[in-house]
C-alpha cells in the first residue's frame, strides 16, 4: 500500500468527526437579552396564534386571560428551558447507547539489522482487532437510554406544570392584593366617620375617652393594613413577572382578566383522584420509566458476565514472504464475573423500588389533605357569604332607620363597618379557597374540570381586582 492510498484513507476517516466550536457564556449579555423580553414579541404572538389554534387582534392583546398568560410562561421562563437541555442530554446518550464498537487496526513494522542474501530487512506487520458484543449489551445499553430519554421528556411536563403552578400562584396572590385595597380604603372611610362621630360626642360630654381611643387604633390598625396591601401589590406583581420569565417592566400597564377566578371545578371522588394522580402525575411516570432504565441497566451487568470476542485476522510481510493470521481474543473470567456491577444495579433497581413506593405514599397524601382543605374552605365561604349577607340586610336596615330618624349617624357608621370587616373576611376566605384550590390541582398535576360557579359576591359593587 502505497502514502497516497494511505493518505486518502486517512482523509476518508477523518472526513466525519466532529469539530469544536466555542461558544463562551457572557453574563452581560444573556442579562441583557433578559431585560429585552416583552410581551409583545412578534415571536410570542406565533406562538400563541399557534397553540390557541387562532389570529390574535389586536396584538398585544387589551386582556390577558389565564391560558394566554400559562402559554406566555411556556414560552420564556427559563426553567423549561432547563429541562429541554436535559432531555436532550438524554436523547444523546441515545446515540451513545446505539454506537457498535470501532474496530481497532494495528501496524507493527520491525527493521533486521541482520539480513542475509539481499532480502529487505524490513517487516511489516498489520492486524485488525473487531470486537463482537455478545449477550444483546448493545440492546440493553439502548433500551436504558430509551427510558432514560422518556423520564427526561416526562420531567419536562412537570417542570412546566410546576411554571404553570407557580403563575397561578401569583396571579391568585395579585387578585387578592387588588381586591382588598378598595375594601379596606371603605373600612377606613368608615372608621374615620365613626371617630369623627365620637370626638364630638366627647367634646359634648356624651362619649368616653376609651371609646375615642379604641376607635382611633381600630382606624390606625386598618392604615397599616393599607400600607401592607399596597405592599403586597407591588411584591405580587413583582412575583407575576418571575412567574412569566420575563422583568417587571414587560408586566407594568397590561390588563389582567381575572374572570376564570370565580369558577368552581367539579370534583370527581376522592379515590378517582387518588387514581388520576397516581397514573397521570408526570413525576410518577418519570420514576417509572427510570425504573424501567434500571432494569435494563440490571440486564446488561448481567449480560457483560459473558465475555465480547474479539476476531483478529492479520497480515504479515516477512523479508518478501506473505504471511496470513487468523485469530481472536476473549476475556477469561477467572477473577471476577461481572459480581460487583451486578450488585449495584440490583441495588440501584431496589432503590430505584423503594423511591417509587414512597412518591405514591406521599402522592396520595397531598391528594387526601389538600382536598380536605378544600372542602373545609368551601364550607367556610358559604359561611362567610351568609354573614355578609345577613350585614347586607343589617346596613339595609340601619338606612332605612336612620332616614326614618330612629338612628343617629354613629349606628349608621357602625353598620356600614360591619359590612365592610364582612366583606373582608369573605374576600380573605376566598383568597385561601382559591390557594387551596391550586394546592389540590398541584396534587393532581392537572387542572380541574371547570363546569360550575363559585357562590356569586352579593355585594352591588362586586371587586374584581381591576
Amino acid at each position: 500500500m502505497n502514502m497516497p492510498v494511505l493518505i486518502l484513507l486517512a482523509a476518508a476517516l477523518l472526513s466525519g468527526c466532529a469539530t469544536y466550536q466555542s461558544r463562551p457564556l457572557e453574563p452581560a449579555r444573556t442579562a441583557a437579552a433578559f431585560e429585552s423580553r416583552t410581551l409583545d414579541n412578534p415571536a410570542l404572538k406565533m406562538f400563541l396564534e399557534t397553540n390557541l389554534g387562532h389570529a390574535i387582534s389586536p396584538w398585544p392583546p387589551s386582556s390577558w386571560d389565564f391560558r394566554s398568560l400559562t402559554l406566555a410562561a411556556f414560552y420564556y421562563h427559563p426553567d423549561l428551558d432547563v429541562a429541554r437541555a436535559r432531555w436532550g442530554v438524554a436523547e444523546a446518550g441515545k446515540i451513545t447507547a446505539g454506537q457498535h464498537p470501532n474496530p481497532s487496526f494495528g501496524f507493527i513494522p520491525q527493521h533486521h539489522s541482520d539480513t542475509a542474501g539481499g532480502l529487505s530487512p524490513w517487516t511489516l506487520g498489520f492486524n485488525l482487532d473487531i470486537p463482537i458484543e455478545t449477550a444483546g449489551k448493545r440492546g440493553y445499553r439502548v433500551a436504558r437510554a430509551d427510558h432514560l430519554s422518556r423520564a427526561a421528556r416526562l420531567n419536562i411536563a412537570g417542570v412546566a406544570w410546576q411554571v404553570r403552578s407557580r403563575l397561578e400562584g401569583s396571579i391568585f396572590n395579585l387578585y387578592a392584593a387588588l381586591a382588598t385595597e378598595p375594601l379596606l380604603q371603605r373600612e377606613e372611610t368608615a372608621q374615620s366617620e365613626i371617630v369623627d362621630l365620637l370626638e364630638g360626642r366627647l367634646s359634648a360630654g356624651e362619649a368616653s375617652l376609651p371609646d375615642v381611643t379604641q376607635a382611633r387604633l381600630a382606624l390606625e390598625q386598618t392604615r397599616l393594613l393599607l400600607v401592607e396591601i399596597r405592599k403586597r401589590r407591588a411584591e405580587s406583581r413583582v412575583a407575576f413577572a418571575s412567574a412569566l420569565g420575563v422583568p417587571r417592566e414587560a408586566v407594568e400597564g397590561i390588563n389582567i382578566s381575572f374572570d376564570s377566578i370565580g369558577a368552581a371545578p367539579s370534583l370527581p371522588s376522592a379515590s378517582e383522584m387518588r387514581r388520576q394522580a397516581l397514573t397521570n402525575r408526570p413525576d410518577i411516570l418519570a420514576l417509572l420509566s427510570e425504573y424501567e432504565a434500571a432494569e435494563a441497566a440490571l440486564r446488561l451487568e448481567i449480560a457483560k458476565q459473558y465475555p465480547d470476542i474479539h476476531p483478529g485476522p492479520g497480515y504479515q510481510w516477512d523479508q518478501g514472504d506473505n504471511k496470513w493470521s487468523l485469530g481472536f481474543t476473549v476475556t477469561l473470567p477467572l477473577f471476577n464475573r461481572n459480581q460487583g456491577p451486578v450488585a449495584e444495579a440490583e441495588a440501584r433497581r431496589k432503590e430505584t423500588a423503594a423511591r417509587f413506593a414512597a412518591l405514591q405514599a406521599r402522592v396520595i397524601g397531598e391528594v387526601d389533605q389538600a382536598l380536605a382543605g378544600y372542602r373545609a374552605l368551601l364550607a367556610k365561604l358559604a359561611a362567610a357569604d351568609a354573614l355578609l349577607s345577613a350585614q347586607q340586610t343589617r346596613h339595609k336596615s340601619a338606612e332605612a332607620l336612620f332616614e326614618a330618624g330612629e338612628t343617629d349617624r354613629l349606628a349608621l357608621a357602625a353598620a356600614a363597618l360591619e359590612l365592610e370587616s364582612a366583606a373582608l373576611n369573605r374576600l380573605e376566605t376566598f383568597s385561601r379557597l382559591l390557594q387551596a384550590r391550586r394546592a389540590l390541582e398541584d396534587a393532581l398535576q392537572r387542572p380541574l374540570t371547570l363546569s360550575e360557579s363559585f357562590p356569586a359576591d352579593p355585594r352591588p359593587e362586586k371587586e374584581n381586582g381591576k
